[in-house]
C-alpha cells in the first residue's frame, strides 16, 4: 500500500540528492522521508475515523451511561475501551480524570481510564500499524486495553478513594449531578466538516513531536551500530524489560515522538515487547503526569498507581516477547 512513499523516497534521496544508498546519511534521511510520509497520511485517517466516534460517543455520554446502569464489571472495560479512543496524553487525561471522580464514577473505574488513555489512542495506533503492521497493533491495543482493565479493576478492589485528596472529596462531598447528555441532532455529513478540522488540529498538534521522533529514529537507523542495543535489552536476558522500563520513567515523551524511536529499537535487535514496555513506561509513568496527579492523590495513593502501573507494563513486555 505504501510501495509509492518508498519509491518516492529513493527517488528523491538517491536520485535527486545524488546520495549513495549505502552512506549512512543516505540512509537516514530516505528512513526519514518515507516514515513522515507513510505516518502523516496514515495518522489523518485514523484520526478523522476516530473522530467520527467521538463525535457520536463523547465523554460526557460515557460518564452519563456508567453513572446509570450497572455492568457487573464491565464498567472497567469500557473506560478502558473508550481511553484507547481519546486522542489525550497522561497529561491531558488527568482533568478528565477529576471529572469523572466529581461524576460520581468509581474510583477504580476511573483509573482504567487514566491507565489506558496515554497508552493506546489513535495517534499511537496508526504510527504502530504503519511501522509494524496490522498483528503487531492487535496486540499492542488489547495488551494496552486489558493492563487498563485488569489495572482499573484490581486497584478498585483495594478500596483506595480514602487516599484521594481532601481538595478531590470535598469537590465529591459537593458534587451536584451533571446534567444527562443530548445527543446533538446533526447528520454525519453536517458533522463532517468540524470532524475533519478536529483531525487536522490533533495532526498538526502532534506534527513537530512526529518529525523529533522520526528524525531521532532515522539518525540513530542510520548512525547506531547494528548490535549496540541488541547486547544490553536482547530477548535472552530476563533483565531487560525491567531494565527498559525504569529507563523510560524519567524520560517523557509524546507517544508520537517516541514511537519512531522504538520502531529503531527493533530495527537495531531490541525483542518488540522490551521495545513497547519502554514506550509505555515513557508516555504512561511519566514524571509530569505524576506532579499533575500529586493535586488528587495522595502520596501512598500516586506510588500504589505507579507500581501497579510497572508490574503491569513488565508483564506485559515478557507476554509480547513470548507471542511476538
Amino acid at each position: 500500500m505504501f510501495d509509492w512513499i518508498h519509491y518516492f523516497a529513493d527517488w528523491l534521496i538517491y536520485g535527486v540528492f545524488q546520495l549513495s544508498e549505502e552512506s549512512k546519511l543516505g540512509t537516514s534521511l530516505n528512513f526519514f522521508v518515507y516514515d513522515t510520509l507513510k505516518i502523516l497520511i496514515l495518522l489523518f485517517v485514523i484520526v478523522f475515523i476516530m473522530g467520527i466516534v467521538n463525535a457520536y460517543f463523547p465523554v460526557e455520554r460515557l460518564r452519563d451511561y456508567l453513572q446509570r446502569k450497572k455492568l457487573y464489571g464491565l464498567e472497567y472495560f469500557f473506560a478502558s475501551l473508550f481511553g484507547s479512543i481519546t486522542p489525550f496524553c497522561s497529561c491531558s487525561s488527568v482533568p478528565l480524570f477529576i471529572g469523572f471522580v466529581q461524576g460520581g464514577i468509581p474510583l477504580g473505574v476511573t483509573l482504567s481510564f487514566l491507565i489506558t488513555s496515554p497508552l493506546v489512542n489513535q495517534i499511537a495506533i496508526a504510527m504502530f500499524l504503519g511501522i509494524f503492521g496490522l498483528k503487531a497493533t492487535l496486540i499492542y491495543a488489547t495488551s494496552g486495553i486489558l493492563l487498563g482493565t485488569f489495572g482499573g479493576w484490581f486497584l478498585g478492589k483495594l478500596k483506595l478513594e480514602h487516599l484521594l485528596t481532601d481538595w478531590v472529596k470535598e469537590i465529591i462531598a459537593n458534587k451536584t449531578n451533571a446534567a444527562s447528555f443530548e445527543e446533538e441532532k446533526r447528520t454525519l455529513v453536517e458533522r463532517l466538516p468540524e470532524i475533519t478540522r478536529e483531525a487536522w488540529g490533533i495532526v498538526r498538534g502532534v506534527l513537530l513531536y512526529v518529525i523529533i521522533g522520526i528524525g531521532i529514529g532515522a539518525a540513530m537507523y542510520g548512525y547506531v551500530p547494528e548490535d549496540f542495543f541488541e547486547q544490553h535489552l536482547s530477548k535472552d536476558k530476563w533483565w531487560s524489560v525491567p531494565l527498559a522500563v525504569v529507563l523510560a520513567v524519567p524520560m517523557y515523551a509524546n507517544v508520537a515522538a517516541i514511537v519512531p524511536v522504538i520502531q529503531v529499537f527493533v530495527a537495531k535487535g531490541i525483542p518488540l515487547g522490551t521495545a513497547i514496555a519502554f514506550m509505555m513506561a515513557t508516555v504512561g509513568l511519566s514524571i509530569p503526569e505524576g506532579t499533575l496527579l500529586k493535586k488528587v492523590m495522595t502520596f501512598k495513593l500516586l506510588m500504589i498507581f505507579f507500581v501497579t502501573i510497572t508490574v503491569f507494563i513488565i508483564i506485559s513486555g515478557y507476554l509480547f516477547n513470548l507471542i511476538l
